[in-house]
């Protein structure tokens, strides 16, 4: 069911139709007008406060829930806990590829250079080809990159930052 249709002018309560309330503040106003009373303008850029409470001044930040404060109950004990982060510890992995770091002895940013030696793991490798029987083919382990250790040393002064151990 659809709503009375609106009064015609010159008839009104005598006609049986309920009185008209008065439009809502602000209704009707001209484009550009200023808002009613009850929304306060804010300045640009500033937020709309919270009912009831005063305009902070331009550039002030505002102070709500503080002690001393209108409308806000004055706490007593307050008690403010601070846990310190702890330390972020970046382990570097020196590999078989050369790695950007640090060097400990010019201070200098550096990407490592790297050198290929025979280790432990070769000479492992070695023997135990020796004890299958394959007396020829003990030869490839020092001819094999992966089974050399990695020398990373400082392209800059030429020092040794870290060494990989295939073991």
């Amino acid at each position: 069911m659809s709503a009375p249709p609106p009064p015609y002018p010159g008839k009104g309560q005598e006609a049986g139709y309920p009185a008209q309330p008065p439009p809502p503040q602000g209704y009707g106003q001209p484009y550009g007008a200023p808002p009613p009373a009850a929304y306060p303008a804010q300045p640009y850029g500033q937020p709309a406060q919270p009912y009831g409470q005063p305009a902070q001044p331009y550039g002030q930040p505002a102070l709500y829930g503080q002690p001393g404060q209108p409308g806000y109950p004055q706490q007593q004990g307050q008690t403010t806990v601070v846990v310190a982060q702890p330390a972020v510890t970046v382990v570097q992995q020196f590999r078989e590829s050369p790695v950007h770091t640090r060097c400990p002895h010019c201070q200098a940013e550096v990407v490592t250079a790297t050198q290929f030696e025979t280790g432990s793991f070769t000479w492992i490798i070695c023997l135990v080809l020796c004890i299958v029987g394959c007396i020829p083919c003990c030869i490839i382990p020092f001819c094999v990159d992966g089974c050399k250790d990695v020398i990373h040393t400082c392209p800059s002064c030429h020092q040794t930052i870290s060494r990989y151990s295939r073991l």
